[in-house]
């Protein structure tokens, strides 16, 4: 792994990758090795996950197709030099940032969507400049295995590189000295990704989790609120880092909700999830037995019917929740929903002000009033007014979390500028000195009192 790295250090070192066209090039041979295995693709995907067609090319390939275009055609305006104004005491100087590469970078991926999460920020590091390491999970074997013969088949290794292997992999690779890392997944990992990471002062952007939630005020457009929130809780078997975590429901609208839900479910998923060919599966077993803990909590109003075999669990609805409960305790990651209400607006934020900062939350509701309060008074990473998981989809809105769900954000020209170190530069003039700022005579002292203060 030392050698990997001192080679792309090397490589990175000759300015090869500073060049626009050289960027855009491999940005597009990124897209075609997409295009060349899609069909390797949708089966890694059913593999690991049990994903459909569908859904592997709506949550995973889709948006890689669609990061990758709005790159290509933004990225020489990206790449500009960004002029500043320039105060009175500077006259005479160009004042401008100027966006460099950080150099070798490191990019560690979840299982979840191993796809999309592995190679979305590969798109920013190398649009920024960069080389890659990538580290994609072992629990997506078949993923990670086939990302790493597409990567090897595409790129030369000394510019980008996958490396597979399980824990100690990771360990031995945040040992080495990388200049920018890229970390998505828990909460609890994240926390060691920066212990390391600051051995070198390496700078990270983390992106983790937390208990998302959903909060339906009574004048929210039921039914729908309920097909968003279907879709947004259960697409990949909850297995989503900004899906619902949990409902917030007003009082006087849970019954008519839950129904509508409960349809949206059969409407969505059948009435029998378990035998829906095309219903994700839960990882593994380890993450199916954590989750099957939590169906003992409250009462199950919906689902809860599960298949050992398959690792599946039907999607399912908990009601008579309590923060106490453990279902409510650390994030879900899978197809169970628990419910709470509330009579006030004001009590949820109340309630949440004195939580850690989710990953994302919506809210469903007509109000503006309400909408701008619930927005503005509680701290998420990103979210959603009337909907679920769509502001992933834009690639002008920065992605990503806050607090303990994370630190900085990407897609689209934010990821470019998160693999990029902002240099700022002022270009003086030869053709005149102001004197203002040198010791001595209190004429210059006076005029630089009134210019300053």
């Amino acid at each position: 792994m030392k050698e990997i790295v001192l080679t792309q250090r090397k490589f990175y070192l000759t300015e090869a990758t500073f060049d626009y066209r050289f960027r855009i090039d491999m940005l597009r041979s990124l897209r075609t090795m997409l295009e060349k295995y899609e069909k390797s693709i949708y089966k890694a995907l059913k593999q690991d996950l049990n994903k459909s067609t569908f859904e592997t090319f709506t949550t995973e390939l889709g948006f890689l197709y669609n990061e990758i275009k709005h790159t290509e055609k933004n990225l020489k305006d990206w790449m500009q030099d960004d002029p500043v104004d320039v105060p009175l005491t500077h006259k005479g100087t160009k004042n401008f940032i100027r966006k460099e590469p950080y150099g070798v970078t490191l990019v560690i991926s979840p299982w979840n969507y191993p796809l999309q999460l592995a190679i979305a920020p590969v798109i920013g590091a190398l649009a920024a400049g960069n080389t890659v390491v990538i580290k994609p999970s072992e629990f997506s074997p078949s993923t990670s295995s086939l990302i790493a013969k597409m990567i090897g088949e595409t790129f030369d290794p000394k510019y980008v590189v996958v490396i597979e292997g399980a824990k100690q992999v990771s360990e031995e690779l945040l040992n080495q000295r990388f200049d920018y890392i890229f970390f998505t997944g828990s909460t609890a990992v994240g926390k060691v990704i920066m212990r390391e990471a600051s051995k070198f002062l390496t700078p990270v952007t983390l992106e983790l989790g937390g208990k998302s939630p959903a909060i339906i005020d009574k004048d929210a457009n039921i039914p729908l609120a309920a097909k968003r929130l279907v879709w947004g809780k259960f697409t990949n078997a909850g297995q989503t880092c900004v899906a619902p975590d949990y409902l917030y429901i007003h009082e006087k609208v849970k019954d008519k909700l839950l129904k509508e839900m409960k349809k949206q479910i059969k409407s969505m998923y059948s009435k029998n999830a378990r035998q829906n060919e095309n219903f994700v599966r839960i990882i593994n077993e380890n993450h199916f037995n954590r989750l099957l803990r939590y169906l003992s909590d409250g009462n199950i109003v919906h689902g809860g019917e599960v298949d050992q075999d398959q690792l599946k669990i039907e999607p399912t609805i908990l009601d008579s929740i309590t923060w106490d409960d453990a279902v409510m305790q650390d994030e879900i990651f899978g197809p169970i929903l628990p419910v709470l209400t509330f009579e006030s607006v004001d009590e949820v934020i109340t309630e949440l002000k004195y939580r850690e900062k989710p990953l994302a939350l919506y809210y469903f509701g007509e109000k503006e009033k309400s909408q701008d309060k619930v927005m503005t008074s509680l701290s998420f990473g990103g979210g959603c007014v009337n909907d679920t998981l769509y502001h992933l989809a834009n690639p002008n809105l920065s992605f990503g979390g806050v607090g303990q769900s994370g630190m900085g954000g990407y897609h689209g020209k934010h990821s470019f500028d998160t693999f990029s170190h902002h240099k700022s530069i002022l270009k003086q003039t030869t053709k005149f000195d102001i004197p203002l700022r040198y010791p001595g005579g209190k004429l210059a002292f006076s005029i630089l009192k009134k210019v300053m203060k």
